[in-house]
């Protein structure tokens, strides 16, 4: 490997890289596959000046729409763009309030499909993004079976990835920064940077368990490690399908020669046994999961604020 080669560039020979922003202006100059969005971006990006007449266009378009259905709009309106970018596929999240409704969670699905659909775009450069709760796993399955793929997010164990491969969910987004923050707080002075980080952080460990887990099995839904703290996490899950990095972390990346090696290999997975995935025993072992529990809790929390923040900017 020539160390000369940007680390960014390296990764991106061994990993699919994914942009994980709304600031499509900024995503350019790194010439990722894919990228992601969820409310929080697009909320971020909403504020900015510069996308303000993008903003003013959609809710031009749409006279007296409630703020609540003019998200939709604004959603795809930036997906849009985005599409416009990358070669690949834009994931659009649904509604975080939805999230333990899988009829709700179905239409609202179908619905941002059929904004996208008519401006031109085919389902399949779409990943509809649900929460990995047991009734968003239950929605991703009846939309695969659609022909709507699904990237399942706000996920932190490996029984929702299990999961939502036995769904037949086309993507998964395991957070290794949250899994590994949650980690962190609980061992508060005992934390060493040391011990803790690098191939041992609690969130590079779990996606490599998931990882062995479907590569096991033969698991097709592709993994792309999400909600990353620094460059370490990410370098350490080189190899894994995707990896999606805010533009901060791909500045750090693309400004890197350290010399990227390949971490995650499919011919190194581990001998798992295959967990049992009803209903019943999907609860019981993500109840017992405290910190999955509390992740997933607190990560639907988060984007439902950031919805309605996002319904306030747009009622102004």
């Amino acid at each position: 490997m020539n160390s000369a080669t940007s680390a960014l560039n390296q990764l991106k020979n061994l990993t699919t890289v994914v942009a994980d922003t709304g600031d499509f202006e900024r995503m350019k100059e790194f010439a990722p596959q894919d990228a992601t969005t969820n409310p929080s971006l697009i909320l971020k990006a909403a504020q900015q000046s510069n996308y303000q007449s993008l903003v003013n266009s959609v809710k031009a378009a749409h006279p007296g729409m409630k703020p609540g259905d003019l998200v939709d709009y604004i959603l795809v309106a930036f997906g849009l763009e985005i599409l416009k970018i990358v070669p690949g596929r834009v994931s659009t999240e649904v509604d975080a309030r939805l999230s333990f409704d899988t009829n709700a969670m179905v239409a609202k699905a179908k619905h941002l499909i059929a904004l996208y659909e008519s401006h031109g775009i085919e389902r399949r450069r779409i990943l509809i993004k649900l929460a990995g709760t047991w009734e968003g796993i239950a929605a991703a399955k009846e939309l695969e079976a659609e022909g709507i793929h699904c990237n399942m997010t706000l996920l932190f164990s490996l029984v929702q990835a299990a999961a939502c491969g036995a769904a037949n969910a086309q993507l998964i987004s395991p957070f290794v920064g949250r899994i590994t923050d949650w980690h962190k707080a609980k061992l508060a002075s005992n934390w060493n940077d040391a011990s803790h980080g690098g191939a041992n952080d609690p969130g590079v460990t779990s996606v490599k368990r998931i990882f062995h887990y479907y590569k096991h099995f033969g698991i097709a839904t592709e993994i792309m490690g999400a909600s990353f703290r620094n460059t370490s996490q990410i370098l350490e899950l080189a190899g894994c399908d995707l990896l999606t990095i805010s533009p901060e972390l791909l500045a750090e990346l693309q400004n890197s020669k350290v010399v990227v090696e390949k971490k995650l290999d499919a011919a190194n997975a581990e001998n798992i046994n295959a967990l049992k995935l009803d209903e019943s025993h999907f609860r019981l072992q993500l109840n017992n999961d405290a910190m999955a529990t509390e992740k997933l809790a607190e990560g639907i929390r988060n984007f439902c604020v950031d919805t309605e923040k996002l319904e306030a900017l747009l009622a102004q």
